[in-house]
């Protein structure tokens, strides 16, 4: 599989990082509860979050419907539409979503930065899986101060492939991993190996306009959409201000809360180059 469809820059092993989890500490959370900060805390992981009705989810996937048909006409997966955010002013609308932004500052502070948004879309019948693995693998980024908000662009269920989490191992550290073996279907290329030693998976099913949020250290994964029914959804990636960015990861940067004093962070506008 291509670099183009695995988002994975140079060898970010050569990057001193701090792969340690952050707890979260916010007395005076906006939108989430303590209880939801304390379980990010303990299992690294919230789920069921509701940011959008029907109605309002509606129009984003028609949208998304739009972009997977151009994709699809030029030859591209269903798979490869990453970076999304400085591609697409519907994306941009979804990483700048106040309902989004208001969980990602309860879990990273005032200042935020969004740098990252990729649709992950598995067709019915796709036989691909996702293996167990740790985003911080795959991103050149110091401190580990990261959280993934996964929202649900269609109901995404057990049949139809839904995501699943290890809770608690984002406590583990950074994880040993291999690149994986041609027969896993991988979408992406590494494997964390023996990963339910560390606990129970734990699905999470989501209907349209719902969110979960996970560390970039937990464990997560799905398997293959053997069903007859689509499986979209959008990862919106947030990160607190004073995380630093290597490979000029940081020319992906849109400013979503406060502001970055030092300038590190690039912050780019909606995208105008498209009709909508």
């Amino acid at each position: 599989m291509s670099k183009q469809f695995q988002m994975i820059p140079e060898d970010v092993t050569k990057i001193e990082r701090d792969l340690r989890f952050h707890p979260i500490v916010n007395p005076n959370p906006e939108v989430l509860s303590q209880e939801q900060i304390l379980h990010f805390n303990e299992k690294g992981y919230i789920k069921g979050i509701r940011v959008m009705t029907e109605d309002e989810i509606a129009p984003h996937r028609a949208y998304f419907d739009r972009v997977l048909e151009e994709i699809t006409a030029a030859g591209k997966s269903s798979y490869s539409v990453s970076t999304a955010h400085l591609k697409y002013a519907g994306a941009y609308d979804l990483i700048t979503h106040p309902g989004v932004v208001a969980i990602a500052r309860d879990l990273l502070g005032e200042n935020v930065v969004a740098w990252g948004c990729h649709y992950f879309c598995k067709m019915p019948g796709d036989g691909k899986r996702v293996s167990w693995h740790q985003d911080a693998s795959y991103w050149p980024l110091t401190p580990s101060k990261t959280a993934t908000v996964w929202l649900a662009i269609d109901d995404a269920d057990t049949e139809n492939s839904c995501m699943r989490f290890i809770p608690g191992s984002h406590r583990s550290g950074h994880l040993e991993y291999h690149e994986s073996e041609a027969s896993e279907s991988n979408v992406l290329n590494q494997t964390v190996p023996n990963a339910e030693e560390l606990g129970d998976p734990v699905d999470v099913e989501l209907q349209a306009g719902q969110v979960s949020v996970h560390s970039d250290l937990l464990l997560h994964g799905s398997e293959p959409n053997n069903s007859s029914r689509r499986r979209c959804g959008i990862t919106l990636r947030y990160s607190s201000m004073d995380v630093r960015a290597y490979q000029n990861w940081n020319e992906k940067g849109v400013w979503v809360s406060g502001s970055d004093p030092t300038g590190h962070w690039a912050n780019n506008p909606r995208s105008a180059a498209e009709n909508e």
